[in-house]
Parts: structure tokens; sequence; C-alpha cells
């Protein structure tokens, strides 16, 4: 709902003498948009975004003809708003000053100890000072906003020092009334006891009497009603009819958005946070950013008693500390019906229903480029895909790794989001993995690698074969069978049977040239440092997996184990036991979390070829490391870097955090 729209139905509640002293926002703002969008100086939204400003234009004025007429006509048109805005403040501080007397007389009439007021009288004057808070708020607000786009519609900035201007005037200096309230609402309670009203009930569960939730606001002036106190009806309403409506009107409450930015970070932290003490506010939720010494800060407050003078002090606040100052004040009923059914967002969430949270990790070793994220940025626009949060991962020189928290509306299927952007990356040669952000994704503890090309760079079979003289037969097979083209089983039967006769001794020359991938090392450390269990599960050979497991601190090891003769000299060309295919790994996965008493939930699996997608799948997170293509297709996460420690970055470490995750092991 649009500002002038509420005051309108807000000023059709208050008496006609009250009407014609508000301000005439209306008025304000049809100047502004009949003559002022002409004159703004600010040409870089003065113009269609499609506007391009020519060195030598031909039919229209030069560019320091343009900026000599804007200035021209601003300089004649603000001093011409600011006088008119004058006038209505003045207007409307006139007859707040007449009006508060005649109040202020009415609540000491109520509070002369020598008389006996009653109940009704009381009800009255409590009822003329909140209508006269609201009057002050809603007419400030008014200022505020046409203030507002006045900046925005002139290029110039005066809201700020008018604003200051106003804190030296009746309806922001004024106390008086704030300090006889508490008095009041006491003196009511005390009436109410005195007649021995009828109790009213509050909560479900309560028998709290309005005389005693009035008696608590007096004294403490709570920030939030009790849930049905709108709602509270008087035992008696032929008593007091105007009770119950006055007991919720007690409790209304202004939502203001403060936003103050500058180069002085905590400064302008603390001073936000001591305007807010200062003026009793509720604080509902905040944001920080910064950028280097440039900070800003948002907060989402509750204002209580209508207060204005907040506003002048954060005004002197950013003055104090070069900053700039930003807010709005809106109403909570038209905050309320302005967010989708009610619901309430963080200030760091984008504020649209229907949406799932997802967690995008965009990586690139050699640095993120302009034009990728330039692509990945329409690609969620198109995608109407919001972004709530960005964060920086890595501590390059060039910026390498971010994360981004974002909101994705939940008709987008994540097969096709997956698709679209294997696209994008191939295109730019940088990994986007995206996970649902959900309160496992940072809390895993079990992770499950491949062997063969994952934690290691080489296929062993092929290092036993290239000793033994049959590389190229062994590797023929193997490149089919990790491109999906063969039965695993069958596949590693024939390779197997290549071997038959091969000296034992062998395997142990391979322990000797096996070259662990880059980051292995380093991405074991961290995670066992952080508590995680971790395994390997191979279609390789037993020896093999339960040397890498030695070598990086794995805590299980499962491989195919190969027959040997009786002799122990040399392999029979057969396996021994159930074969470590697509399907046993997946059961592995599960058999390690079971034991281990962890959910399959907080399960990562590693791995690159065929034999790895159903172990892929079955994990909350399966990654793709350097994967064959139908690999890279299926997995929920791929990486196409060099060295493993980037699973990290998707599990959501940063460098920094990895760096002293190393120093623990």
């Amino acid at each position: 709902m649009k500002y002038g729209i509420h005051l309108s139905q807000e000023k059709a509640e208050f008496p006609a003498l009250w009407q014609a002293h508000f301000i005439d926002y209306d008025a304000l703002k049809g100047f502004l948009k009949t003559f002022m969008v002409d004159a703004n100086v600010r040409l870089s939204t003065a113009f269609p975004s499609t506007h391009v400003f020519q060195w030598a234009p031909a039919n229209e004025p030069s560019f320091d003809q343009l900026l000599a007429q804007r200035l021209a006509l601003v300089s004649k048109l603000a001093p011409e708003f600011v006088i008119i805005l004058d006038k209505e403040v003045d207007k409307f501080n006139q007859f707040f000053v007449t009006i508060k007397a005649e109040i202020k007389n009415r609540i000491a009439h109520v509070l002369d100890t020598s008389r006996r007021a009653s109940v009704a009288e009381c009800e009255a004057a409590l009822s003329d000072l909140l209508l006269l808070e609201r009057f002050v708020f809603l007419n400030f607000t008014a200022v505020a906003k046409a203030l507002k786009k006045h900046d925005k519609w002139s290029g110039l900035q005066i809201r700020e020092p008018y604003l200051m201007r106003t804190s030296q005037l009746s309806f922001v200096v004024s106390t008086s009334l704030l300090q006889l309230k508490p008095e009041l609402m006491g003196r009511l309670v005390d009436l109410l006891e005195e007649q021995n009203m009828p109790l009213s009930t509050l909560h479900a569960d309560s028998t709290t009497s309005v005389a005693a939730a009035l008696k608590d606001m007096a004294v403490a002036q709570p920030p939030e009603p009790p849930v049905d106190l709108k709602h509270a009806v008087l035992g008696n309403t032929a008593a007091s009819p105007k009770l119950g409506p006055l007991v919720g009107l007690l409790h209304e409450t202004q939502t203001v958005m403060i936003s103050l930015r500058g180069p002085h970070g905590t400064d302008i932290i603390g001073g936000v946070l001591r305007c807010l003490s200062t003026h009793k506010c509720q604080i509902v939720d905040f944001s920080l950013s910064r950028l280097h010494h440039d900070v800003t800060f948002g907060v989402l407050v509750h204002l209580h008693n209508r207060d204005v003078d907040l506003f002048s002090d954060l005004a002197k606040t950013a003055q104090k500390w070069d900053g700039t100052l930003s807010f709005d004040v809106q109403d909570a009923r038209i905050k309320a019906s302005k967010l989708a059914d009610s619901t309430q967002f963080a200030l760091s969430e984008a504020p649209y229903t229907k949406r799932i949270k997802y967690i995008a990790t965009v990586l690139n070793e050699r640095g993120l480029t302009p034009e990728f994220l330039s692509e990945w940025l329409a690609w969620l626009l198109c995608k109407k895909i919001s972004v709530e949060q960005m964060r920086r991962l890595d501590s390059h020189t060039t910026l390498m790794c971010v994360e981004f928290r974002l909101s994705v509306p939940d008709e987008l299927s994540p097969e096709e989001m997956k698709s679209e952007l294997i696209a994008i990356s191939t295109a730019h040669q940088t990994d986007v993995a995206l996970q649902a952000d959900n309160v496992f994704r940072r809390q895993k503890r079990l992770v499950v690698f491949d062997m063969d090309s994952t934690l290691i760079q080489q296929e062993v079979i092929d290092e036993i074969a290239r000793i033994t003289g049959i590389e190229a037969q062994v590797a023929a097979i193997t490149e089919r069978a990790m491109q999906g083209e063969l039965d695993f089983k069958e596949s590693l039967a024939s390779r197997v049977a290549l071997l038959k006769g091969t000296p034992v001794q062998a395997l142990e020359d391979v322990k000797r040239i096996l070259t662990f991938t880059e980051g292995a090392h380093y991405l074991c450390r961290a995670l066992k440092s952080a508590g995680f269990k971790l395994a390997v599960i191979s279609g390789g050979f037993l020896p093999l997996a339960k040397y890498v497991k030695a070598e990086l601190g794995l805590d299980y090891a499962f491989a195919n184990q190969l027959k040997v003769s009786a002799d122990g000299k040399s392999l029979t060309g057969e396996t021994v036991g159930p074969v470590v295919d697509a399907t046993r790994k997946a059961e592995l996965l599960e058999v390690i979390a079971q034991a281990e008493g962890i959910a399959i939930d907080q399960v990562v699996a590693v791995g690159d070829g065929a034999n790895d997608l159903l172990m892929l799948g079955k994990a909350s997170l399966g990654i793709a490391f350097n994967a064959k293509p139908r690999v890279q297709e299926q997995a929920r996460a791929r990486i196409n870097q060099k060295s493993l420690a980037n699973i990290l970055y998707l599990m959501g470490y940063s460098e920094s955090e990895a760096a002293e995750l190393q120093l623990q092991s």
C-alpha cells in the first residue's frame, strides 16, 4: 500500500478539526512529480537506462548546457518545495501546540487528587493522548517520505539536515505528555480496581485482568503485547465499552527500517545502538556488510510511544560519523499486509513466498572472470532467483571462490537448473555447485572417496599391467568400464585374468609410484581435525587401498581382494570375496554410516567413474571430481579443478577455516 493511500485512510479516523491540520502529502508529492523530475541533477538516474550521453550531441543541448539548465531549475524549485513544506510543518506543529495544551489540561484535571475522576474521564484523556501520538507520527512520516521523494527526484540530499531542523519544534521536543502517560495509565488502573471491574481473559491459560495488564504497561511498557491482547474482551462491556480497543491501541508500534553507511564501522554501529537504547526501541533484526573501512549497518526496529525525536538523533549520529542515513517508516499494520501471507522475513532474506533456499558455490582455481560472473548473474535474473548473501571463501590475490545464498522459486526444477548450469560451467571452465540450504549442509560427518583417479592420480590395475607388460590390453578394458560401456564385474574379471602369474611384489612396486592427487593430504587432515570419519571404497585392490588409508589417515578401506597362489608369490588372475562394484560401493557407504550412527544427510561421496554413480547418489552430497561426462551429468555437484582441497569450499569451509584446521592436525 502506498503511503499516500494509507495516510488518507488513517486521516479519516480523526476528528474533522484534526484532519484540517494534517500534512498535505499529496500536494507535496504532486509538486515534486510535476516540476522536479525534469530538474534532477543526478544525471545517471534522471534519464532512461538506455540513454547515451554524446560527446558532441547534434540535436540536443551540450553536456554543459544540460547541466546548467538543470542546476538553474533545481536551484529555483528546491527552495520553493522547502517553503511549501515549511508551511505544512508549521501548520501541523502549531495545531500540535494548541491541542497538546488542551489534552494536558484534561489529563491534569483527571489526575487532580482533590477530585474523583471517573473511568470514562480517564479513558477519554488516555485516548486523546494516544490519538495525539498517532497524529504526530503519521505527519512526521509524511514529512520524511516527502523529503525522500525530493532527494530522489532532485538529486539533492536535504532530508537529514531538514529533519535536524525539525528537532527544535514542539512536536519533537515535547516530552511532558510522554511523562504523563504512565501516570495516567496508573490512575486508570486504580479506578478500575476501586470499582471491582470484572476480570478479562487475555490468554487461554490465564485470568489476568485488564487492570493488571494496564498496570504492567504503566510500569514497564513491554515491547510485545500478549498474542491475544487485541482481542481481549471485558467481562462487562457496558461498564467500559472503550477499554478493550484501548488496550490494543496502547500496544501499537511503528516498524522502522534504519540504515547507516559510512567509513567508521564500529562507531556507526555503536551510534545507532545508542540512539535505539535512548528511545527504548525493540530491535527486531539487523544486517551488517563491510567493504574494508566502509560499513553499512541496517536494523529493523519497533518504535513505541511514536517518539519521532529518534530520527533527529540518528541524523546527528550520521553527521558525526560522516555517514549516510536512510530509513523507512511504516505502520506495523500495513507492513503486515505488504508481506505476502503475513510471513515475517529476516533483513537478509528476499521477501518473497514460495521459495526454496539454496547455496551455490562458484569456483575456478584460475580466478572467477567477469565474463562468467556476468553470465551467472544474468541466469539468476532470468530465473527470478534472488541473491540474499555473498561470501568469499578463498584468500588468494585473485577472486577464486564465492558462496551465494539464493532464494529460488519453488517451481524451478533442480534437474533443469543443473543442466543449464553445466552448460554455463563448461563454457567458462568454472564450477557451480548447487545445494539445498538446510541444517545438514554444514553438519556433514562422513566422507567416502573412490581411490583411482580420485585420491590418487593413477588407475592401479593399469600400473600393475605396466610393470608386467600388458598395459595396453588392460587400459582398453578399464576405459570402457569407466565410460559405462561394460558391466563392471565382467570388465574386472577380464582385467584381473590378464594379471595371472604377476608377482605379488608388483603391488609393492606400485605403492612406491602412486601419486596422490593434489590437495588429498590437505583435505583429509582438515576433515579429520573437524571430527569427520573418512573412508576409501575402491573398485581396485585392497592392499593398495589399505596403503592409501594409512597414508591419508582414513578410518575405513574397502576394495577387491586379489587371490594369490598357494606359495604366496604370484597372482592367480582371480578375486576373492564380494566384488566391489557400483552396487557394493553404495551398500558399503550405508553400512559405514550406520556403524558410525551417521545419517545419510550427513554423508559426502567423491568419485569420478560410472561405478561411483550409485554411491554419489546415495550420499546427500555427491561430488563428481574431474569425472567422465556421464558422471558429471548425473552427480549433484562437480569439481573440475586440480586440487581435492576445493571440496572444503563445497562443504562451506573458507580457506582461512581450512588453514586453521591444519594447525589442529
